[in-house]
């Protein structure tokens, strides 16, 4: 798509590696890597990213960051329990409980903790930096050496399980989208008239409305938590794979809203921002040391441990997925607003031709091509 985007196959011949942009972020470019068998997905963050460049580049900042994990332990009584939780959010007792989890990494620093009580059990959700690794291992660790030593001075503590779900990882949860989890981000742009009507084809007015009817109430209507967005999840897992990240983080890591108003002397321009709570993101670790996803988080520029500053790559990871998100959504949230969705999806998803590998193209047969697909008819 305009030159920007290259197709390779991976070893599992399912998935397209891909790479869209550049995303021009914080004054830097950065070509994102993006693993979908959805064709259309690349071209639209693609657009997306062409438009945040012709607008002079989109800022992002972290807000926040705190890797979390949510033991449950129980008590012989409810006062009992009580009595334990306010002890722990004493200060002095708080700074042994740290002292203890500090002990099992040089990069876990503890931060906080949040501990709800349901009758006689306690729900401890440590909170800590990480460094570059996304942190679960380590923070289970440390949060395990810390109900130890919580053990020690009240025996009669009965560790249920080191995850009571309070974490909370992998599930739809409310704690996340209001407390955070690994990295809070938010990113911004504004936007020119000239760039929504001569690249996204639609107008600032097409793109508020429909952002207020979609995004923010149709939301609403559904009921929906951190689901303020129009396809975020789409470009998180997109990165996530290519990355090494979990894929199934993807769940608290696509909270997100977008808000757009209209800005500028005579309101002509776009301001478009993405705010995502939860991004849980790492570059150390796990799927990160896996060759195709290191060289992808190299060409990112953010692999492996930041000498410069700790946990400095995380945050960048997470910026990056934040501003390509903001890509991905101007650009949906444009077709929509032009009514241009479903002849892209014509377009780039619903043919053998155009999903696969160009080196594989010649070879396809006109009649591979399946009944209903439209290579001929799609513009």
């Amino acid at each position: 798509v305009d030159g920007h985007v290259v197709r390779m196959l991976l070893d599992t011949s399912q998935f397209l590696l891909v790479v869209a942009g550049p995303l021009l972020l914080n004054g830097k470019r950065y070509t994102v890597p993006m693993a979908t068998t959805e064709g259309c997905l690349i071209a639209s963050t693609n657009r997306g990213c062409r438009a945040i460049e012709q607008s002079g580049g989109c800022n992002s900042t972290l807000i926040s960051e705190g890797m979390t994990r949510g033991p449950v332990v129980r008590l012989p009584t409810a006062m009992k329990a009580s009595e334990i939780k306010m002890w722990m959010e004493d200060e002095d007792n708080f700074e042994k409980i740290k002292a203890s989890f500090e002990e099992t990494s040089r990069f876990a620093k503890l931060m906080r903790l949040h501990i709800g009580q349901a009758g006689r059990q306690l729900y401890i959700r440590f909170i800590a930096k990480t460094g570059d690794a996304m942190g679960m291992n380590m923070i289970s660790k440390g949060a395990e050496r810390a109900l130890n030593t919580l053990q020690e001075e009240f025996p009669e503590v009965e560790i249920m399980s080191l995850s009571g779900n309070y974490c909370i990882d992998k599930k739809p949860s409310a704690i996340n989208w209001i407390e955070g989890r690994g990295k809070s981000v938010v990113c911004e742009c504004i936007v020119p008239g000239n760039v929504i009507q001569n690249t996204l084809k639609t107008s600032v007015p097409a793109l508020v409305d429909l952002n207020i009817c979609k995004n923010l109430v149709g939301s609403a209507m559904a009921g929906s938590i951190g689901g303020n967005n129009a396809h975020a999840a789409n470009v998180v897992t997109a990165i996530y794979i290519a990355t090494g990240q979990d894929p199934a983080q993807n769940v608290a890591s696509s909270n997100c809203m977008t808000l757009m108003e209209a800005t500028g002397p005579t309101n002509s321009d776009l301001y478009i921002s993405c705010t995502m709570p939860s991004i849980e993101v790492g570059t150390v670790g796990g799927g990160t040391v896996l060759p195709p996803q290191a060289s992808c988080l190299e060409m990112l520029g953010l692999k492996g441990s930041c000498n410069a500053e700790p946990g400095g790559n995380a945050r960048k990871l997470a910026q990056v997925i934040c501003g390509t998100v903001l890509a991905g959504e101007l650009s949906l949230m444009s077709a929509l607003a032009a009514g241009h969705l479903v002849k892209s999806h014509l377009r780039h998803n619903r043919s053998y031709i155009n999903m696969a590998p160009g080196h594989m193209k010649d070879t396809l047969p006109r009649a591979m091509t399946m009944p209903g697909t439209c290579i001929n008819q799609a513009p």
